[in-house]
Formats: C-alpha cells, sequence, structure tokens
C-alpha cells in the first residue's frame, strides 16, 4: 500500500510536471506566434509608410514643362516637399516615441496612419504654379503621420522578443520602408501617366488610409506577463536597468553616433531624393526610366536593412557600422563616372543596401546600449540625426545640381562625409551603464 501509494505520488507529480510543461511550451508558442503578427503588421505599415522613398519619382514629373504634364518647377523647389517631410518625421519621433511608450503602440500607429492618408489627399490639390498643397499635404501631414507610425512600429515589435533578436527583429520591420518604392515607384510611374500629379496623389491617399489603419490597429506591446524577464549580467540587464533620455544624453556614445547618423543619412537620401534625376542628367536624357532604379534599389535598401540586422547580432553593430560607411564612401566616388544602366543599377544597389543597413544598425545599437523600456523616446532623440543629413543631403545635392548642370561636387563632399562616420565608429563604445 505505501509503495503503491509512493509510485501513485511520483506519478502524480511527474504528470504535473509534464502537464505544466506542456503548458509553458503552448504558452510560449502561442507568445512567438503574436510576436511575428506584431512584427510584420509593423513591417506591412511600413511599406504604406515609405511612399516617402518614392519622391524622386513625384519629383522628376514636378520638374517637367506644363505642357508635358508637370509643374515647371526647379530641382531645388521640387526638393522642398521631401526636405520638409523628412525634418518634420525626425522631429515627430521625439513626442511620438514617448506618446507610444505612454499610450502605447496602437493609436500613435493608427493616427500615423490617418495623417499620412490625409497629407496625401492634400498634396492631390496642387496645380503649376502652386506649391503650398504638396508642402503641407507631403511636407507637414504626410510628414509628421511618416513619424508616428515608424514609431509604433519597431518599439512594440522589439518587446516581444528577448535581446538576442534585437537586430533580426529591428531589421525585418524597418526593411519595409525601405521595400515600399518596390511597389509605389512603378505604381506612382504609372499613376502619373494616366492621372497626373493630383490624380496619383489622390488615389495613394485613399489607398494608403485604408491599408495603413488596418495594419495600425495590429500593432500591440505584449502583456506584461509576456514580457522576457531580464537575466543577471545578461543582454537583458540593460533593458530592466532601462536609463531614460537625460541619461542618455550624458553619453559620449549618444553624441557620436548622432554625428555617424547624420552622415549617413545625408548621404544616402541625397541620391535616394535625387536619383530618378540624377540617371536623366548623366545620361542626357537618353535613360528615361529612373523609377526601375528607385524600385531596384529599394530591394537593396530592405536587403541592407535586414542582412545588417542580422549580421550584427553575431560581429556587432558598431563593426558592421564601419563596413557600411566604407562600402557608401567608395560608391560615392564611384557615381560621377556612371553613364549606363548596369553602372547605374551596381551603384544604386550599394547606396540602397548600405543606407538602409544603419536603419537597422542604429535602433539596435540604441536598445543595446540604452534598453528597451524607453527605447521609443531615446531612439526618438537620436533619429533627428536622421531628419539633419536628410534634410541638408537633398537640399544640398538640389543646389548643387541647379548651380552646376552637375551632381559631381555632391558625391565627393557625401563620400568624406562617409569616411569620417566610418573613423568614428572606431572610437565608439558602449556606456558602462554603473557609471551612469
Amino acid at each position: 500500500m505505501g509503495k503503491g501509494s509512493g509510485r501513485s505520488h511520483a506519478e502524480n507529480n511527474g504528470a504535473d510536471q509534464t502537464a505544466t510543461s506542456t503548458a509553458a511550451q503552448m504558452a510560449a508558442a502561442k507568445k512567438m506566434s503574436r510576436g511575428w503578427a506584431v512584427v510584420f503588421c509593423g513591417l506591412g505599415l511600413n511599406l504604406a509608410l515609405g511612399v516617402l522613398y518614392a519622391w524622386s519619382v513625384f519629383a522628376k514629373q514636378m520638374t517637367e514643362p506644363v505642357a508635358a504634364g508637370g509643374l515647371g518647377l526647379t530641382k531645388t523647389e521640387a526638393s522642398l516637399p521631401y526636405m520638409l517631410a523628412i525634418g518634420v518625421f525626425a522631429l515627430m519621433m521625439v513626442p511620438a516615441g514617448r506618446m507610444q511608450d505612454k499610450l502605447g503602440p496602437r493609436k500613435v500607429a493608427m493616427t500615423g496612419a490617418v495623417l499620412t492618408g490625409l497629407g496625401l489627399l492634400v498634396s492631390s490639390l496642387v496645380q503649376p504654379g502652386m506649391l503650398w498643397p504638396v508642402l503641407v499635404g507631403f511636407g507637414l501631414m504626410a510628414g509628421a503621420g511618416f513619424g508616428l507610425g515608424y514609431a509604433a512600429a519597431t518599439p512594440a515589435a522589439i518587446k516581444w522578443f528577448p535581446p538576442e533578436k534585437k537586430g533580426l527583429v529591428t531589421g525585418l520591420v524597418v526593411s519595409g520602408f525601405g521595400l515600399a518604392p518596390v511597389y509605389i515607384a512603378p505604381l506612382a510611374r504609372h499613376l502619373l501617366e494616366d492621372y497626373g500629379v493630383s490624380g496619383a496623389f489622390r488615389i495613394l491617399g485613399a489607398a494608403f488610409t485604408v491599408i495603413a489603419l488596418a495594419l495600425g490597429s495590429r500593432i500591440v506591446n505584449p502583456p506584461v506577463a509576456l514580457v522576457p524577464a531580464p537575466t543577471a549580467g545578461g543582454k537583458a540587464a540593460a533593458d530592466a536597468a532601462a536609463p531614460d533620455w537625460r541619461t542618455m544624453l550624458r553619453t559620449r556614445a549618444f553624441y557620436l553616433l548622432y554625428i555617424e547618423y547624420t552622415f549617413a543619412a545625408l548621404a544616402g537620401l541625397m541620391i535616394i531624393g535625387h536619383l530618378a534625376r540624377i540617371i536623366a542628367v548623366q545620361t542626357g536624357g537618353v535613360v528615361q526610366t529612373g523609377f526601375l532604379f528607385v524600385a531596384s534599389m529599394a530591394v537593396f535598401n530592405a536587403l541592407g536593412r535586414l542582412m545588417a540586422g542580422m549580421l550584427s547580432d553575431k560581429l556587432g553593430r558598431l563593426r558592421t557600422l564601419m563596413f557600411v560607411c566604407l562600402s557608401q564612401a567608395a560608391v560615392m566616388l564611384a557615381f560621377p563616372g556612371l553613364d549606363g544602366m548596369v553602372g547605374f543599377f551596381a551603384g544604386s544597389a550599394v547606396v540602397g543596401f548600405s543606407y538602409g543597413a544603419c536603419l537597422a544598425l542604429f535602433p539596435a545599437t540604441v536598445a543595446d546600449y540604452w534598453g528597451s523600456k524607453n527605447f521609443g523616446l531615446n531612439y526618438g532623440l537620436l533619429f533627428t540625426a536622421w531628419g539633419l543629413g536628410g534634410v541638408f543631403g537633398p537640399l544640398l545635392a538640389g543646389r548643387i545640381a541647379d548651380a552646376t548642370g552637375g551632381y559631381t561636387l555632391a558625391y565627393y563632399i557625401a563620400a568624406g562625409l562617409m569616411l569620417a562616420a566610418a573613423g568614428l565608429t572606431t572610437i565608439t563604445k558602449k556606456p558602462e551603464l554603473k557609471k551612469l
């Protein structure tokens, strides 16, 4: 009786442990499934918001004569809505990061979706000699929408996974923004040909509002009980400490990263914002399919975000960043000699990959250095560097092109800045939390 009772008790304990283990495995699988759903909804939202990177297709049409269906703008004028959108996007990331940290990502993402769609609809009011609709619509409203949506997607996705997957998850989510021109560039080209500038903005605005709202509604933080537990001395320890923005701003690493991000954004967005026009200028108008290069560059932009994120999980963020800065500098030096289809394909591929890699490496580095709890606001502050580079890069290229008829000087300036950024990565070190 006693022995049987002992065996029965042991069997019951074993059954309980098995049941507990099975329940834990099911809970983990459910959490993982929900986490990946947030990742892919974030990727999809960025695919919609990535209309920003197809601006050069609109800008090229806007610089055409009115008789040819354009608006007769100068290259500099056609760059203004794009530069304004980048600046507002970057500035909005600071309050948007704080909002998503406090209110949750769903409300912020959905607000961004509405603002982006309405901004494109306002832009559809543009007429020859009337620049304000695209300045207000695309520059201010859509720019704010980009910031809100982008700020909500990545922090939410990161919180569903352990720190060891930050690079992969970040790369996946932000790859949507870079990949967007693959479909938006040829779609915009088709809409511009059939419906003109106003019609293209109107159709895109209506479609993006519906799609982005649906995706934004699924972007949520994990319940507190499902947040990965910190391990003493491990990567999650930084997440537990979670320094706030004041602490971050007292570190040398933040300012080095800020300079590196500014230089990387300047070089990348200078090409992205002018690519269709660059190809037309350097080929003497022979190649008029710049939108195809915008789309192909977007593929490499997305690949750079994804591959750099995964690679940096193994090799380290700063080592990977140094490599992409050097590759960007090299291609900038080669760009003045490009004049054919193959050359422009190769050049735009390297620019897209290198620039995209930076958009995965910097947020992952912020999460590594200062944790994910206050990631929204912390990364929002660093992201203003992207806005700074994004405003001055296209403006610099436009002014130089208007003054000289070409972009050569702009390429050399960008190459120098990328070499400087690569050098700075060698002295950028992770702050010691105990000293903060």
